[in-house]
């Protein structure tokens, strides 16, 4: 298990699981107790009887070792929704999810048309350092080819991950060029961003976007505060929504930037004692001070919850969207015999006012079905029809009235804006014919938008009807027809969406998130919402 020392002397630096995922503990060896030494161990002798039993007797040849794999995810699966069994063939996928990297060629890729196409070569990777450009169509890979055969991206993803230091020997096709060109790219270490985006929404208000809590996350989220900081920031929007959590650690630190030293985190209660933790903020905090509003929706769950729940205990700042997704289990890995992974609920864990925001699990397919419940119910559209026990009111730092059970209610409700909703913009992404539209016209048009600039760019550009015209024309070529009835109807929809892809196929995140965050009811309303902290600052006093 690997060591990881905590700068606050946590008892045990553990972490939330990704989405509805179970999480992994590090830094800390576990006193587990042998296997068939407690009450267990004729359970356990039971199920060795069985297996024995199918192995010999059985009629047909059984596959034991898959058997027993089944039998230990159903069997977890009437635990909690968060405990977890991953295989050996699985558990590396898993795992660079949540350390955030992964080992490959280093290349953004959509499939359009039965054809690989590079989006781009990820800066510093090893596909840029031997020359591959977005707009390259990787035709074979080793012997293998691989244009028009029906390629799918797990198929892309087993061909060109693999180990550091191992070649990838790639076929590619490059317009303007006669003949494909060769290339031999040694995979590395490939970093996953956990920051989508930061930069100034006003002079003074800065945007940091979250996607998730990775080993890299505070070291990524300082250096985009530091970044803001030096643009004039004094007041900050964390954008939280869609975040569906990962390291506790790495949501602890971040809060600590924002809280006083002395202030609780967050506190978390176990079986038998072992699993017990408080983290309380440090002197270290860089942003103290400045006000601070924090972005959530039902996306938004684990390590997203932690922060957004220790702002808001604290009256720290304003939480601003729609109820979180409500998970506060923590649990731990065991390391099995074959490599595979158990990932087990050990503790709760609670907010500073002591609340528990983990929903209710007794009824696996009804926890499943929450977030389609609520819909449903009218939660994502009315405030009031989100009903809380007041066996489970807690009080913030100020006296402000809180709820547990079951997420975090934000302090100012957004609904969600169903009018941007256009089917056929739906169905133009899922065809993928938005992505090929916007990457042919950015690669066609790059000097000239390179030369107009980001600033220019998201003040100048227009996306004309002639524009929308040809992503129509793409779209019935990949099966879907146009809707032109639709289309009138969320015209600006459509022209903010092709925009913000075409800035992304030219600058990234940078130039995506300022021009598709016009679309992000959410955030605007937040922006017009900074005149309510001082509330929050008397809360303090």
């Amino acid at each position: 298990m690997e060591k990881h020392n905590s700068p606050r002397q946590i008892a045990l630096p553990i972490v939330l699981g990704i989405g509805l995922a179970a999480g992994v503990l590090i830094g800390a060896s576990l006193d587990t107790k042998p296997v068939g030494t407690t009450e267990s161990g004729e359970d356990i002798r039971k199920l060795r009887e069985v297996l024995s039993l199918i192995q010999d007797e059985y009629v047909d040849t059984a596959k034991t070792g898959r058997l027993v794999d089944e039998a230990i995810s159903h069997m977890l699966e009437k635990l909690d929704p968060h405990s977890a069994y991953f295989p050996l063939s699985e558990r590396t996928e898993v795992d660079e999810d949540l350390q955030g990297n992964f080992e490959g060629i280093g290349i953004e890729f959509n499939i359009f048309r039965d054809t690989l196409v590079v989006v781009s070569a990820i800066s510093g990777g090893p596909s840029e350092a031997v020359g591959i450009r977005p707009g390259d169509k990787i035709v074979k890979v080793g012997d293998k080819v691989i244009a028009s055969i029906g390629l799918t991206n797990n198929q892309v993803f087993k061909l060109l991950k693999g180990p550091k230091g191992t070649e990838a020997k790639l076929e590619i096709i490059r317009r303007d060029e006669r003949e494909p060109l060769k290339f031999t790219v040694v995979r590395d270490k490939i970093p996953q961003l956990s920051v989508d985006a930061q930069y100034m929404l006003t002079p003074d208000i800065g945007y940091i976007k979250v996607n998730r809590f990775t080993l890299s996350t505070f070291e990524e989220f300082k250096q985009a505060m530091d970044t803001l900081r030096r643009q004039g920031m004094k007041k900050l929007i964390l954008d939280l929504q869609g975040n569906p959590g990962g390291y506790m650690n790495q949501a602890i630190e971040m809060a600590d930037e924002f809280l006083t030293e002395g202030r609780k985190i967050v506190f978390t209660k176990g079986k038998d004692g072992r699993y017990d933790s408080d983290a309380n903020a440090t002197g270290k905090g860089d942003f103290e001070q400045g006000d601070v509003i924090v972005l959530v929706n039902e996306g938004s769950a684990s390590a997203s919850e932690i922060v957004a729940g220790a702002m808001q205990d604290n009256d720290r700042a304003l939480v601003v969207g729609r109820r979180t997704f409500g998970k506060g289990l923590v649990q731990t890995n065991f390391d099995l015999s074959d490599g595979s992974e158990l990932r087990l609920t050990i503790s709760r864990y609670y907010t500073p006012s002591g609340r528990s925001i983990q929903k209710p699990y007794g009824n696996p397919e009804e926890y499943s079905r929450d977030i389609s419940r609520r819909f449903r119910r009218g939660e994502f559209f009315h405030a009031d029809s989100i009903h809380f026990s007041d066996s489970l009111k807690y009080q913030t730092a100020g006296g402000r009235t809180v709820y547990g059970g079951g997420g975090i209610m934000p302090d100012y409700f957004v609904p969600l804006d169903t009018t941007q909703n256009s089917h056929y913009l739906n169905d133009l992404y899922i065809t993928q014919s938005i992505q090929e539209y916007t990457f042919t016209y950015s690669n066609e048009n790059r000097q000239v938008l390179t030369r107009m600039g980001l600033p220019a760019f998201i003040r100048k550009f227009e996306v004309s009807d002639a524009m929308l015209e040809q992503l129509t024309k793409v779209g019935k070529r990949n099966g879907v027809d146009p809707n032109w009835e639709d289309l009138r109807r969320h015209k600006s929809v459509f022209k903010t969406n092709v925009k913000a892809q075409i800035a992304r196929r030219i600058w990234g995140n940078d130039g995506f998130y300022p021009i598709f965050n016009e679309t992000n009811e959410v955030l605007q309303q937040a922006l017009q919402l900074f005149d309510r902290i001082p509330d929050l600052n008397r809360s303090r006093m």
